[in-house]
């Protein structure tokens, strides 16, 4: 405990806030494109903060790093794209232990993780683009829904990241709530009356979920969060050993599936909050503020479901517009890595738009058959280059 500062705390802390309040809505948005009652939504949104929070704390203490722990927000996304599989919501937390499962090969077998690892940034990212597009046009439909509110968020978003993009998120978030307690005034006793309420899933597995909804999940929290994410520690000057840290964001994502949770693994945004000087000028203190952060996700993990019902008293495209906004930054990131190299840039091209396009081969929704395709045209590229 002597190394435990008041500037750690902060920083966990914020780093909680932050990340919660900015995509919390994305997750909801997910678990019930997928066919989650708004019940099983709320015990995912619950679980998978949780099992963050003691991710973050077991880690962190194991290692004397600042391991932050966060859910998979463009799996959340890629959720957000896809249909409700055949065998309803069953049949994706059946699909969400087949992911925890993956990530845990990845971690444990090289080989796996080097596959992963090998697949072009460029098609990891056009697809992540392609399944993020639809949400990012929300804010613009809510607009056209209704032009006061639409606008609301937009200029309170812009004009809160003019001068701190951190907190624009947040800052959006806090106006929603506020829109939806004068369009539902009686949503905060409502969700006052809501106490923490896990609800187990029995998980049915089937070929179409796995492949529809396991693989690009796993797909994109290993390349847009796992992976980042050891980046992120590398910047900072920690170097630990990446297969333990998957490993484990496996077992927890593995473990918290039966109660709705999509999928868990390393952070990657809000990392740079624990790891940096933010939480301490002396890096070996800095790994209190990832166990701070890790707390604080369960304290917040336990109010989950208030935050699901009281979101359940709000119209769709508000939700969606708020979501919208959070994921612009990804799909601005995603936009530019899928055409930074010039060579591969008609096969990233071909899986966007596949991807985007939200359509469905055998119960198998775009987000995998868009990497197939781009897949397809960048080896017959090189095999042409080659020859």
């Amino acid at each position: 405990m002597r190394s435990f500062s008041i500037q750690a705390l902060s920083a966990g802390v914020l780093a909680a806030v932050v990340g919660f309040s900015s995509t919390f809505a994305v997750v909801i948005q997910g678990l019930t494109a997928v066919g989650a009652s708004p019940a099983e939504a709320a015990s995912g949104l619950m679980a998978v903060s949780i099992a963050m929070g003691v991710g973050a704390i077991v880690l962190s203490l194991k290692t004397r790093m600042p391991i932050s722990v966060a859910w998979s927000t463009p799996g959340a996304a890629v959720l957000a794209a896809s249909a409700v599989p055949e065998g309803g919501f069953a049949a994706a937390v059946g699909a969400f232990i087949v992911t925890g499962v993956l990530i845990v090969a990845a971690g444990l077998w090289r080989p796996l993780g080097r596959a992963v690892a090998a697949i072009p940034a460029s098609l990891a990212n056009a697809m992540l683009a392609g399944v993020l597009l639809n949400l990012c046009l929300a804010p613009v439909k809510a607009v056209a829904e209704s032009p006061a509110i639409g606008l609301s968020l937009i200029l309170v978003w812009a004009a809160v990241a003019r001068f701190k993009r951190l907190y624009a998120v947040p800052a959006v978030v806090v106006l929603a709530l506020i829109v939806i307690a004068v369009m539902a005034p009686g949503s905060f006793s409502t969700a006052a009356a809501v106490a923490p309420a896990p609800v187990a899933v029995m998980p049915t597995f089937t070929l179409p979920a796995i492949v529809g909804i396991a693989l690009p999940l796993f797909l994109v929290t290993m390349a847009s969060q796992n992976i980042p994410g050891v980046a992120v520690l590398s910047a900072n000057g920690f170097k630990p050993a990446p297969g333990p840290l998957f490993t484990t964001t496996g077992l927890f994502t593995g473990l918290a599936a039966p109660f709705g949770s999509h999928a868990v693994n390393l952070a990657a945004i809000t990392a740079a909050l624990c790891a940096g000087p933010e939480a301490h000028p002396d890096p070996t203190r800095r790994y209190w503020a990832a166990v701070v952060n890790g707390a604080a996700y369960v304290v917040v993990g336990l109010g989950a479901g208030a935050a699901a019902a009281f979101i359940g008293a709000a119209p769709p495209y508000l939700i969606e517009a708020v979501a919208g906004l959070a994921l612009l930054g990804s799909f601005g990131g995603a936009i530019a890595g899928a055409t930074a190299e010039a060579a591969d840039r008609e096969a990233a091209v071909v899986t966007f738009v596949v991807a985007a396009s939200g359509v469905s081969f055998f119960g198998i929704g775009g987000a995998f058959w868009g990497l197939v395709a781009g897949g397809a045209v960048l080896a017959l590229a090189r095999w042409r280059r080659g020859a």
